[in-house]
């Protein structure tokens, strides 16, 4: 994604204050200085454990440390974070004071707009207003509630309708935050319509599915003039990168599965994608793999012009 855009903020997956304490630290955490803007967003409801966590982020060398409170997932409810935080904004706004206190950096909270029955807008407004009280500024929201009884986490992210119109209204009252809207946003058409309305868009979903939208981001979003990378210059200024990750016993497609849509909608996608969901899952799969991928799809490409 940094090799698509070099401006736009990047997020790690949600990473368990636990697993930050207790774990590998260096797997976990680490990144390559040329990621930033990075942030590291974090899980958990103790705020020891997230205060120390946040520091250590900071110690990595990232930009901001993010609390989610809104992943719907089991797991994370039966450890009573995630959206389940939402139902108690004072415990979350006690999490974030904490936090806030261990750091220098920005502590941001990304969050939905409802959970289960408790979703009424003065609701949410409750949860923002308290939880800005305890020192945050920047609001990223998921603009459709989380239903944690009977919905699996997958059905989370499509079958609670979504409300723009409510994060629009959070930010019209709230003009002193930052808003970020999330959710459903597939194009950058449609981001820049949310931003007339709110401060910025998280894509999440659809740079996985179609990456190469947002090689244009740096230009329509931020006014950048440079010459747009193409498709093979990704992927060859990748190379370095997964070699440098193999060596460290990454395995080949845990790199190549958010590779794998960068060639949508164009000649040889579906035969890009086959090489490398076939060849790159083998333990001793190496960069070659992603070379001759790449050869295979230019050559189509070619005779296609």
């Amino acid at each position: 994604m940094r090799h698509l855009s070099k401006r736009a903020v990047l997020y790690t997956e949600m990473v368990n204050a636990h697993a930050v304490l207790r774990g590998d630290r260096a797997r976990l955490l680490a990144f390559p200085a040329m990621q930033h803007p990075l942030v590291l967003q974090l899980g958990g409801s103790d705020p020891a454990l997230l205060a120390q966590a946040a520091r250590i982020g900071e110690e990595f060398g990232y930009d901001e440390i993010n609390l989610n409170v809104g992943c719907p997932s089991d797991r994370v409810q039966s450890g009573k974070f995630g959206a389940a935080l939402m139902k108690e904004p004072g415990h979350t706004a006690d999490l974030v004071a904490a936090m806030q206190a261990a750091v220098r950096i920005p502590v941001t909270v990304k969050c939905r707009i409802g959970v289960d029955d408790q979703d009424a807008e003065e609701d949410f407004n409750h949860f923002i207003d308290l939880v800005a009280a305890a020192g945050c500024s920047h609001f990223i929201v998921h603009a459709r509630k989380a239903w944690l009884k009977g919905l699996s986490p997958k059905e989370n992210r499509d079958v609670p309708p979504l409300d723009y119109r409510r994060v629009y209204r959070l930010k019209k009252r709230r003009q002193d935050l930052q808003i970020t809207i999330n959710g459903g946003i597939g194009s950058l058409d449609q981001a820049e319509q949310h931003l007339q309305n709110v401060d910025g868009v998280m894509i999440g979903r659809a740079a996985c599915h179609n990456p190469y939208m947002l090689a244009r981001v740096d230009e329509r979003l931020y006014g950048a003039g440079e010459v747009l990378p193409t498709r093979a210059q990704i992927v060859t200024r990748m190379l370095p990168y997964i070699e440098e990750q193999l060596a460290e016993g990454v395995r080949l497609n845990r790199i190549t599965r958010v590779m794998a849509g960068l060639y949508l909608g164009e000649p040889g996608a579906r035969q890009w994608r086959r090489m490398l969901g076939e060849n790159a899952c083998a333990r001793e799969a190496g960069a070659n793999v992603v070379r001759e991928a790449l050869s295979m799809i230019e050559q189509i490409r070619e005779r296609a012009a």
